[in-house]
């Protein structure tokens, strides 16, 4: 039984590792899509290099997200002290990455200069 429970939690922590793979490739195609038409446009393109950074930014934290838990799914079977420590150092950094991140996006949400999703809110 044990034995089934961790190829179950294996395969269910390859799934969530897989979405914070895709995550990081969506926000990258979108960021460079919006990059391309920042340089190759005259002034017609709506998003500003920041603008780019902080929306990939946010494609990122939901990564780590993603990330965090399959790391967390792994070492809830049966954990050694050795993965519960690598376990506390990657959540440890991915936590300040994380803070760091959130509290950027959340000051240019403040600020109004996340992208022209901002701008139909609050217009």
């Amino acid at each position: 039984m044990e034995e089934t429970f961790r190829i179950i939690a294996s395969n269910i922590a390859l799934a969530v590792e897989a979405a914070a793979v895709l995550t990081v490739v969506a926000g990258a195609v979108e960021a460079a899509f919006h990059l391309v038409v920042h340089l190759f446009s005259d002034r017609g393109a709506t998003w500003t290099r920041r603008q780019v950074w902080l929306r990939f930014a946010s494609w990122i934290l939901l990564s780590l997200e993603f990330a965090l838990g399959a790391d967390i799914i792994r070492t809830a079977i049966a954990p050694t002290w050795d993965q519960i420590g690598k376990l506390g150092a990657i959540a440890t950094i991915r936590t300040a990455l994380n803070f760091f991140m959130a509290r950027d996006l959340e000051s240019a949400m403040k600020s109004g200069e996340l992208g022209p999703r901002s701008e139909e809110q609050s217009g």
